[in-house]
C-alpha cells in the first residue's frame, strides 16, 4: 500500500452508530460479530490514529424520521427495517456514534436518511471535494451492503479506495472475506489496521 498523505486522505466510519453495532442493536447479530470480532476496536483505534495525523475523520449515520417520511420503500430491507423494534430515528440515542469510537470536534457527521451508501444519500462527496480529500478510507459496517456501496460509489466518483480488510464486518463472518477477495479487492487497496496505524504514526 502506498504511503497516504494526511492532507489528502480521509477516514470514514460507517453506520458505526449505536442502533446497529451497539448494545441495544436494531440488528443484535451484526453488533454480537463486530464487537466480538474487534471489529469495533480496531475502527476506534483508527479513528484515534487519525485524529493524531491530521487525517479528516467523517461518520456516516442512517437515521429515519419518526414519520419515515422520505425513507426508501423500495426494497424488503427497507421495509423491515421500519419494523424493526429499534428504530434508528433523528436525535434519538440509536444514531449517536458507538462507543468506543471517538468523535472530535474536526469530525464531521453525515446523517442520512434515504439509499444504501452514504456517498449517495449524503453531502460525502462535496465535502471531500471542498477538503481536498483524494483517498478514501473506509470503514464499519456491513460488508453486506453499505461498505460495498460506499466503496463501489466512491471508486465511480473517481477517489481512490483504501479498505482494511478487519475493521470491517458483516453477517455471517464467513462472507467478509469472501466479499474483499472476490469484489472488493478488484478496486481498492486492501490493507489493515495495523499497518494504517504504523504510517499515520510515522514522522512526516
Amino acid at each position: 500500500m502506498p504511503r497516504l498523505d494526511p492532507a489528502t486522505t480521509a477516514l470514514l466510519t460507517v453506520e458505526c452508530q449505536n442502533g446497529v453495532v451497539g448494545d441495544e442493536s436494531a440488528l443484535p447479530e451484526l453488533a454480537k460479530e463486530a464487537r466480538d470480532s474487534g471489529t469495533l476496536g480496531r475502527v476506534a483505534a483508527l479513528v484515534d490514529a487519525a485524529h493524531a495525523a491530521g487525517v479528516q475523520v467523517l461518520h456516516a449515520v442512517a437515521e429515519r424520521r419518526p414519520d419515515g417520511r422520505g425513507a426508501n420503500t423500495n426494497a424488503r430491507l427497507f421495509r423491515a427495517a421500519g419494523k424493526l423494534p429499534v428504530r434508528q430515528l433523528t436525535g434519538s440515542r440509536a444514531v449517536e456514534v458507538a462507543a468506543p469510537i471517538e468523535v472530535a470536534a474536526d469530525d464531521l457527521v453525515l446523517r442520512r436518511l434515504h439509499g444504501l451508501s452514504p456517498m449517495a444519500g449524503t453531502d460525502l462527496d462535496p465535502l471531500l471535494r471542498n477538503l481536498g480529500i483524494r483517498t478514501l478510507v473506509v470503514t464499519g459496517v456491513s460488508s453486506n451492503i453499505a461498505i460495498p456501496n460506499t466503496v463501489f460509489d466512491a471508486v465511480n466518483l473517481g477517489y481512490q479506495v483504501v479498505v482494511p480488510s478487519d475493521a470491517i464486518t458483516g453477517v455471517p463472518a464467513s462472507y467478509t472475506a469472501e466479499v474483499i477477495r472476490n469484489s472488493l479487492a478488484l478496486v481498492a487497496a486492501i490493507t489493515t489496521t495495523e499497518a494504517l496505524t504504523t504510517q499515520w504514526a510515522l514522522p512526516r
